[in-house]
């Protein structure tokens, strides 16, 4: 690691934003009427960032469609263990709810009916190749699964990656090619949220060609990110700091 990456590093240990700023940021992708499936980790925060005005269809991969914020634990006694988000979280009912099996949750996500999935995860490529998943994870009897994560690559008309830019050990979870499997399939990923960064991933799935840096954190220049990242991006045109 050369020693202008390494003094980023560090800082980036006390200078990042956290995770609720994270999901806030991606809230603001979304239209009003638009169907989203939030995974694990990062993308379930998201749910309660959404803009005032804007009415969401959150969809779920265990059967339901609709369903409102989250519980906190302090709710705990107001909560039906029996409705929850396929995140596992108690979620509260909203009139029009549905309820359904998995093969209709699935079928919504094949066929393409979900605007947009936000997934966690553990890399991604500079032409959108996504990974969550590892043959050392999850830890044996953690009730923890790949669940639909495939899926909600793929399925979705538009895929975002939520996630910390760098790993425990400094290492960026934004790589030119991944050294994890891959989740779904190439090239699926089209914007990147991260701690320090908004990045497109430019162009059609399947069809990527590149990263493009469109935000930073306060306080980091589009210099600070591409040299962290160490994967070549082109910088926007109206780089902005990160809109929330």
């Amino acid at each position: 690691m050369d020693t202008e990456r390494e003094k980023l590093v560090e800082r980036y240990r006390t200078e990042k934003l956290d995770m609720e700023t994270i999901a806030m940021r991606v809230a603001k992708e979304f239209k009003d009427g638009d169907v989203v499936n939030l995974g694990r980790g990062i993308p379930g925060l998201v749910g309660n960032y959404v803009p005032a005005g804007v009415d969401i269809f959150w969809h779920g991969e265990n059967g339901i469609l609709g369903y409102g914020t989250a519980y906190t634990i302090d709710e705990w006694q107001e909560m039906d263990m029996a409705v929850h988000n396929s995140s596992i979280q108690q979620v509260r009912e909203r009139p029009g709810m549905a309820i359904f099996d998995f093969g209709e949750a699935f079928g919504m996500l094949r066929g393409h009916k979900i605007d947009t999935g936000v997934l966690g995860g553990f890399q991604v490529s500079e032409h959108g190749d996504f990974a969550n998943w590892s043959f050392d994870y999850p830890p044996l009897n953690s009730g923890i699964g790949i669940g639909g994560s495939f899926e909600l690559t793929i399925g979705p008309k538009r895929c975002i990656a939520a996630i910390t830019h760098l790993d425990k050990y400094g290492n960026s979870k934004i790589v030119k090619e991944l050294t994890m499997p891959l989740t779904g399939a190439p090239q699926q990923v089209d914007l990147i949220a991260t701690d320090l960064a908004v990045i497109e991933v430019k162009g059609e799935k399947g069809r990527k060609e590149g990263l493009v840096l469109k935000e930073a954190a306060p306080g980091w220049t589009a210099e600070d990110i591409v040299t962290i990242t160490g994967v070549p991006m082109e910088i926007a045109d109206d780089f902005l700091v990160y809109q929330l």
